[in-house]
């Protein structure tokens, strides 16, 4: 095999992915703006919202963490807010999962800082990447500190000054990130056959939210692909 075609790390790779990771930028900044901005008006503390951020580091499971939120922790709190986080962010498993034979001999603290670092953004721009023939890893991993840091700093400026847009929708400010989806998975369009499992996922999400409150209808529709493309296959 080309060594060209094979796993590799490069710092150039690092500063492509970064750029990679621009048009995120809007989207992210507004999310991690709201919810600063949310978690100010919680009550939460700059630590406690930085550190969410920080370790958490998922705008929906963030967002519905806060709801359930309280100053005065129990065991049964605990166990809601971490079995609330575990079930919005399963889809990780799944997104994590397509990238093991890109990462499998990675050393084993690269491959950890990668999937930490995994959003679906950082995920489709790595996907676009190696779907292109593209292998090297750098591309991941400097969308993923990139984006990490563009969360970290709008979460701070949220929380003190993010209240300026108190709704984003009403600006349409919350298309971004769909929109910016949408384009980038454009690239990806193999046909309409290999498309079939994202209709099974689509079709399977929407009867799961009108069905079923929370959040189940991301991980339903999400299995629901992968077990259309199974079949498929």
């Amino acid at each position: 095999m080309s060594a060209s075609l094979r796993p590799h790390f490069s710092s150039a790779g690092l500063l492509q992915g970064a750029r990679a990771a621009f048009p995120a930028l809007p989207g992210f900044i507004m999310f991690a703006m709201a919810f600063g901005t949310a978690a100010a008006q919680k009550g939460l503390s700059l630590g406690e919202t930085f550190g969410l951020s920080a370790f958490v580091y998922a705008g929906a499971s963030q967002m519905v963490a806060l709801e359930i939120w309280q100053q005065v922790w129990t065991p049964a709190t605990i166990l809601s807010i971490v079995t609330v986080t575990a079930v919005v962010n399963a889809r990780m498993i799944l997104l994590g999962a397509t990238l093991q034979p890109w990462l499998k001999d990675e050393p084993l603290a690269r491959t950890a800082l990668n999937l930490f670092l995994l959003t679906e953004a950082g995920w489709i721009i790595g996907t676009r990447y190696h779907s292109g023939g593209g292998r090297d890893i750098g591309i991941l991993l400097g969308s993923g500190i990139f984006l990490w840091l563009v969360w970290l700093a709008s979460t701070l400026t949220g929380f003190f000054a993010g209240a300026l847009v108190p709704e984003p929708s009403r600006f349409g400010l919350d298309l971004v990130m769909p929109i910016f989806f949408g384009a980038m998975l454009v690239p990806l369009w193999k046909g309409a056959r290999p498309a079939l499992p994202w209709l099974v996922a689509g079709l399977v999400s929407l009867l799961v939210h009108a069905l079923v409150p929370g959040y189940f209808f991301i991980l339903a529709g999400a299995l629901a692909g992968v077990a259309a493309g199974m079949v498929l296959e």
